[in-house]
């Protein structure tokens, strides 16, 4: 019998296309594995019935004859950032408790349109603001993995926790992530699974809550990296509803994959060997060296200069758009209100915003008002404005010398939950090799590729190009063949 939640995207896909299986046995089996799961907290709303619909369509057009979508069959996880129409969509937060959007994301669209099913809304840092997964009004995400002897419990990364989680868990074949600084990146190197964050403006941004809109980015996480590539390809594509979306076709990615390198340079810049990076990080990074090697590209170092300055960058630049992104949020038009007795407009919108909003976000909307106010604009958001193109502008001359750039997801592997909340700084340093390819709005994807002696999952980073994702999926690919990662977290739940 075959064990449909050991399956992929691929795997589902060819399979139910087959005839092998239908999409309904598929539904049923990982609707089964996430009802099991409930300790690992990592879907804050679960939609069995959603998953069961969409795979009874799949299986009434293969028996029609009828040609089947990219994704035909396969149930996901959605980050609940995604509006989903009709389905209670949070962002994680208290404020949003109870919202169920009227719309449909274009992104959750594109999927559904493409013959995924929804197993449920996946938790995450409040409002995407995290890189632990200890932000969220309804409970941190618990890792499927352990430390090797110990029974605490591990951060699964962030935002995507809920996301990186249930793949690695095995209860969802893949899921929807959004990278703003990171969080597709690192929950994916925590937990040993394949992320991608494509090119800015690939995937609309339409029906995405927003945090920082010059930097937000969806994207897909799976198990492979042609898992990933098949659902970017149904995820991708140009939406007039959003601005900033790239009038662009979507590539043929799964069908352009190769690992074969001879003739690509890598680049290994020289500032990603930071203090306090973990030995076994830095041990991995020179394996990657090595397995890119074998695949016939050629090593050569490169520098990116401003790279130390990126992470302060960021930190003024998103919180400064999420102050005004979630300045919406008032009691007045949809979420939560607070209005206590005699309370006047100014009194509601505190009450509402104190009882809605957690502390990191709380944190963050004042770094942001802070940094955006009339004596303190040109010396913080202006300054991060040109920290931020010199970033960009680091890329563009490292491209002449190098086709894709091999850097770590993280610093250190995952780390125990509740081990870094009274220490802000730390945990945002988390995001140091992660950020400066999203300040540059580049294609960035973590691949796994070792334990820790102690049987945690690293992850390595490949920065591309601008719109070369298929050179980004191909390396890692490159990677995926020689690590042969095949370590799963032991069932603990």
């Amino acid at each position: 019998m075959t064990e449909f939640t050991e399956l992929g995207v691929k795997d589902i896909r060819d399979g139910v296309a087959a005839g092998s299986f239908t999409a309904r046995e598929v539904a049923e089996s990982f609707n089964a594995a996430v009802a099991d799961a409930a300790e690992l907290n990592a879907f804050i709303v679960t939609t069995p019935d959603h998953a069961l619909a969409a795979a009874d369509k799949i299986d009434a057009d293969r028996a029609a004859g009828k040609t089947l979508g990219k994704m035909a069959g396969v149930p996901i996880g959605m980050k609940d950032l995604f509006a989903t129409h009709g389905v209670q969509t949070t962002a994680a937060s208290h404020i949003l408790e109870g919202f169920k959007p009227e719309y449909e994301s274009t992104v959750s669209q594109n999927l559904w349109n493409a013959g995924a099913g929804m197993l449920g809304k996946l938790n995450l840092d409040q409002f995407a603001m995290g890189s632990s997964n200890e932000t969220s009004y309804f409970g941190n995400v618990n890792s499927p993995w352990r430390k090797a002897g110990s029974n605490a419990a591990m951060s699964p990364g962030g935002s995507s926790g809920g996301s990186s989680a249930a793949v690695a868990s095995r209860i969802a074949p893949a899921a929807t992530g959004t990278d703003t600084g990171g969080s597709i990146r690192q929950p994916a190197a925590f937990t040993g699974i394949c992320g991608i964050k494509p090119t800015y403006g690939r995937c609309s941004r339409w029906g995405v809550v927003a945090f920082a809109s010059s930097l937000d980015q969806a994207g897909p996480m799976a198990r492979t990296v042609e898992d990933c590539a098949i659902m970017l390809e149904a995820m991708a594509g140009f939406d007039p509803k959003d601005s900033t979306s790239l009038e662009m076709d979507v590539p043929a990615w799964e069908a352009g994959l190769s690992a074969d390198l001879k003739g690509k340079k890598v680049g290994i810049p020289r500032e990603y060997r930071m203090d306090g990076t973990d030995d076994a990080i830095l041990k991995s990074w020179e394996q990657g060296k090595e397995w890119l090697r074998d695949a016939g590209a050629e090593i050569v170092d490169i520098s990116l200069p401003h790279t130390k300055y990126a992470l302060p960058a960021y930190y003024i630049i998103a919180p400064a758009e999420a102050s005004s992104n979630l300045a919406r949020y008032d009691g007045v038009r949809y979420g939560l209100r607070e209005l206590p007795e005699g309370a006047g407009l100014q009194d509601m919108y505190a009450a509402t915003r104190s009882a809605g909003f957690g502390d990191e976000v709380k944190r963050r909307i004042l770094i942001g008002t802070y940094v955006l106010s009339a004596g303190f604009y040109d010396a913080y958001y202006n300054q991060a404005q040109k920290v931020r193109a010199l970033v960009a502008r680091d890329f563009e001359q490292a491209w002449a010398e190098c086709d894709v750039i091999l850097a770590p997801t993280t610093p250190t592997p995952s780390f125990p939950l509740n081990s870094l909340n009274d220490d802000p700084l730390t945990m945002y340093l988390n995001d140091v090799f992660a950020v400066p390819a999203s300040l540059a709005g580049l294609p960035a994807m973590s691949v796994p590729a070792t334990l820790t002696e102690d049987g945690l999952p690293l992850g390595l980073q490949l920065v591309g190009k601008p719109f070369d994702e298929q050179g980004v999926l191909n390396a890692g690919l490159a990677i995926q063949q020689r690590a042969n990662f095949t370590a799963k977290p032991e069932k603990w739940w």
